[in-house]
């Protein structure tokens, strides 16, 4: 054992010298010298030390670099958005003037559900929960003077994400890009939208064909850009614990990539596309342990279960955002506490990007002050702590390395169950893709998940009534010297002007290219699966400035819609 962890330890020194590393002070502030990494002392043989590893090396448990972060830190990926296309551009231009090193995109309500500004399901929502995007037009507008080909987006929505997706497109095409050189992240993670956000437009099987295909031509056309971002961040807002969130999240990604291999898609060139995103909650050392032992599940499974030879096809790269629901409207400021913890643990557990929510979000949308702190809060971190020196610093600590092995242990009894459950069903021939997706549908279907998370929820809240959960400033010192927070409030004049924008916009753009456009999308859609890939046809529709909302109720006259059954 001694010798292998010698041998391990010259492997990752060779792999530590051939890397680019950043031009930095990798000393503490009292000017001491630190090393990369720190492992078993010379000699010692310590149990079960090959699940743990070198940084860069499978299972990944201590990172995906051999430099941690002395290569490259995280990127700093604040997510906003609000009222109109306008109000948002110069929100974004703030964020990278500031410091920010990508953009997330938050839409409002009707766009995540794939309506129109005027449309009647929209009245009183629009621009309320992020921006109003109606067609390629709004895209110019929220990403005038942010050059695209220079920038990386991510954008959270995944009924519409395509038709988002390819509006994103054609904006970029306006501005003189080069589309196939498009880096970025799109969500598209329908599984997470039927088992906890409830976000989603068509039943599961077209919206996996519609993912199916980005997935398609994303490989051939944008190989730089991630097709999926499979969230799991949802599903613990809505009140899963951390073992569910980490084990239904890998199942979904499991589930697109047996999805990508009856495509007969080759598994180390589309894998490295999908990405994860995470939450990052209070039990600062609980969360940390999940990180990394998401690292190590996802690269087992991918080189064991699923045949991934490459080290970027087992790597999972994953977005963390601090924890919405630990926010509390009760003495606000505190919020920036928990924010700066919670950052904290994504950090120690080797997040790629990151979100830091504002202290004033559980009221409205930050305020420009406060979206200010949330990225700061980063930036300390980053520039003061010192935390960026050292490989998965807290690596070997007996307590960190149990919960590692504890979270990954309660997650693969969680995909044994769902595999049980998609054992006997044949509904909608869903053993044509695979078992995980056959049970990850078997779930949805009989409101599986759904009832384990409101389980968890119910189990929590019992504890917090129970005086058994603490949160300070709500049962727990609640006195206090605050006044009351001053919060962005956004106009109903944008409604009022989006709808009239939107009308203007449909008055002098050229209907019979649109009314085309979307009758080739009609009979495309109607077309067999095998027939085509739908993303070139729904691309022309956004080129020729088809609104959200015709899109979308286009292909729904064919997919239908979905309707959950309900739970008690």
């Amino acid at each position: 054992m001694g010798d292998d962890i010698a041998a391990g330890r010259a492997r990752w020194q060779a792999r530590y010298e051939a890397a680019r590393k950043r031009d930095a002070d990798f000393t503490t502030l009292s000017g001491a010298r630190v090393e990369p990494v720190y492992g078993p002392p010379e000699g010692a043989e310590p149990p079960g030390f090959d699940r743990i590893g070198w940084p860069g090396e499978f299972p990944f448990t201590r990172g995906l670099y051999p430099t941690g972060y002395r290569g490259r830190t995280w990127t700093i990926r604040q997510f906003a958005g609000f009222g109109n296309a306008r109000q948002t551009n110069e929100r974004y231009r703030m964020i990278l003037e500031s410091g920010g090193g990508g953009l997330s995109v938050a839409f409002d309500m009707p766009t995540l559900m794939g309506y129109d500004s005027d449309d009647s399901q929209a009245l009183g929502e629009v621009g309320h929960c992020g921006v109003a995007v109606d067609s390629v037009a709004d895209m110019d507008v929220l990403f005038d003077s942010i050059p695209l080909g220079e920038t990386t987006t991510s954008m959270t929505i995944s009924g519409p994400a395509i038709p988002m997706f390819c509006m994103y497109l054609a904006a970029a095409e306006r501005q003189g890009q080069d589309i196939t050189r498009l880096n970025g992240t799109l969500q598209t993670d329908i599984f997470k939208e039927y088992i906890a956000q409830k976000e989603w437009l068509y039943p599961p099987r077209p919206h996996l064909r519609l993912i199916g295909d980005l997935m398609e031509y994303c490989a051939e056309h944008i190989p730089a850009f991630k097709p999926l971002s499979v969230s799991g961040y949802h599903i613990r807002e809505a009140g899963a614990t951390a073992a569910q969130e980490l084990a239904f999240t890998l199942a979904d990604g499991f589930g697109y990539v047996e999805l990508g291999l009856s495509r007969g898609l080759d598994i180390d060139r589309f894998a490295p596309g999908l990405s994860f995103f995470f939450d990052s909650h209070l039990d600062f050392f609980e969360e940390i342990a999940k990180f990394r032992a998401a690292r190590r599940i996802w690269a087992r499974w991918m080189r064991d279960r699923y045949g991934a030879t490459t080290q970027r096809a087992q790597w999972l790269r994953f977005h963390t955002q601090t924890a919405g629901v630990s926010l509390t409207a009760q003495q606000p400021y505190n919020n920036v506490v928990r924010t700066s913890l919670e950052a904290l643990s994504a950090v120690l557990g080797g997040t790629n990007s990151l979100h830091t929510n504002a202290l004033d979000e559980t009221l409205a949308l930050p305020t420009e002050q406060s979206a200010e702190i949330a990225l700061r809060t980063q930036q300390v971190i980053m520039e003061e702590t010192g935390v960026v020196n050292v490989a998965d610093p807290l690596g070997g600590s007996w307590y960190l390395e149990a919960l590692t092995d504890q979270i990954e242990a309660e997650a693969e009894r969680i995909f044994e169950r769902i595999l049980r459950m998609g054992g006997g069903t044949d509904t909608e021939a869903e053993h044509d893709i695979g078992p995980m997706t056959s049970g990850i549908l078997a779930g949805i279907h009989n409101g599986w998940f759904s009832s384990e998370i409101a389980e968890s929820a119910f189990q929590y809240q019992r504890a917090l009534e129970k005086d058994e959960k603490r949160i300070v400033g709500v049962n727990r010192h609640t006195s206090t010297v605050s006044g009351e927070l001053e919060i962005l409030r956004i106009s109903h004049e944008v409604e009022r002007e989006q709808r009239a924008a939107l009308a203007e916009r449909r008055a002098r753009r050229d209907q019979a290219r649109v009314d085309a456009a979307l009758e080739r999308l009609l009979a495309a859609t109607r077309a067999p699966e095998s027939s085509g890939n739908l993303i070139p046809v729904i691309l022309d529709a956004a080129r020729a400035e088809a609104t959200l909302g015709e899109i979308c109720a286009t292909m729904g006259r064919e997919f239908g819609g979905y309707v959950e059954d309900p739970r008690f």
